[in-house]
């Protein structure tokens, strides 16, 4: 997964550079889309996947996204990706989302900073290489520059600590579903230290890994667009009672972990 993100971070740099190219007619899409799709055909996804949104966020800095998954995850065939982009954000691509058939639902629910008004686009990569994709717009503005909700030594002495919700009630061999909250200022680097009035570096979760036993459920390459104090909604399978772990690394090289138990006295 480290290799992955390491390819991702490049591209990250290089639609950087294209975007500002892109023409104010168009928008930054075309930019982005060359950039992590180059010579690929991107379907119409409205009968795979579905963006949910608010038309008009509350709080640019904590803008609730559902990716909506239309179809069951199976053996067969499942989304073994999500990109989740937003196109007119410094950096575009919120968040990589590498699922699995053990995952049995592709929905992803998550929190993201919206610089300015934008659309935000959704593309799944299908298990047989397909990519379909979908848009919708959001206006907000002001997310990835807006100060954190908590002071820096508030943030920092709570730094990777982590909660893991159970949202349904545990069944063998029934789709579950759970929250994870992860305790991390994720700055973007476009934000004033209030009292030193000093811009803080960026800081933010860039990997999180999800193992049910010993399958992985979820993977997620994160950037500065995830809100702070990330959020990742999301659905597995269980067989039986095993301990939920989860790995996260930021962008500093630091290291969290956490377990917890999922059956029925989770």
């Amino acid at each position: 997964m480290l290799g992955s993100w390491c390819k991702m971070a490049g591209l990250f740099a290089a639609i950087a550079t294209a975007v500002p190219a892109a023409s104010a007619a168009e928008g930054s899409w075309p930019a982005i889309r060359d950039a992590l799709f180059a010579g690929k055909e991107l379907r119409d996804g409205s009968g795979l996947i579905a963006i949910d949104a608010p038309g008009r966020a509350q709080d640019a800095a904590v803008v609730p996204v559902t990716v909506k998954a239309l179809q069951p995850q199976t053996a067969a065939s499942w989304i073994r990706t999500v990109h989740l982009i937003v196109d007119e954000n410094p950096a575009p691509v919120a968040g990589v989302f590498h699922l699995f058939p053990e995952t049995g639902d592709a929905t992803i629910a998550t929190r993201i900073r919206v610089d300015q008004y934008t659309n935000l686009h959704a593309v799944a990569e299908t298990s047989g290489g397909q990519l379909y994709m979908v848009e919708r717009f959001v206006k907000a503005a002001g997310g990835c520059s807006a100060p954190g909700l908590k002071d820096k030594a508030t943030v920092m002495a709570r730094l990777g600590q982590m909660k893991l919700k159970p949202l349904t009630t545990f069944a063998p061999g029934q789709l579950q579903q759970a929250q994870l909250l992860i305790s991390h200022p994720n700055y973007t680097g476009m934000q004033m230290d209030q009292l030193t009035r000093y811009w803080i570096p960026p800081d933010y979760v860039r990997l999180v890994r999800v193992r049910l036993g010993d399958t992985t459920v979820l993977e997620v390459e994160g950037d500065i667009a995830l809100s702070e104090d990330p959020s990742f909604t999301f659905s597995f399978q269980a067989d039986a009672p095993a301990p939920m772990t989860v790995q996260v690394e930021d962008s500093e090289g630091r290291k969290f972990e956490q377990s917890w138990p999922i059956g029925p006295t989770s």
